[in-house]
């Protein structure tokens, strides 16, 4: 589990909302609330952890980007993600404007 841990921490980085629009056109992006750790999202998804993921969902702290999201950051391209790759899944939590 460290290993993946290491291999996912590793691959975290940052991407424009531009970026990201062929992953949303995919049905590939899962926004991941703030209050969450996007390392333990990612490795409770890669390793199959279906309760937590479960619980998330039912809790809405993963979803999908809604149709007004997209609307919103499509009039701002340059706004930016933490993002983590989880294939076939593209994780992305939205970085609050400073």
């Amino acid at each position: 589990m460290s290993d993946l841990r290491a291999e996912l921490t590793e691959i975290l980085d940052e991407a424009e909302w531009e970026w990201l629009i062929p992953h949303v056109q995919r049905d590939a992006v899962i926004l991941v609330a703030p209050d969450l750790n996007l390392i333990d999202v990612g490795v409770a998804i890669a390793s199959d952890n279906i309760p937590s993921v479960e619980q998330w969902i039912d809790e809405q702290l993963i979803t999908k980007p809604t149709t007004i999201q997209v609307g919103e950051w499509n009039l701002e391209r340059s706004k930016r993600f933490n993002t983590l790759i989880v294939q076939p899944y593209v994780l992305a939590q939205e970085i609050a404007a400073a």
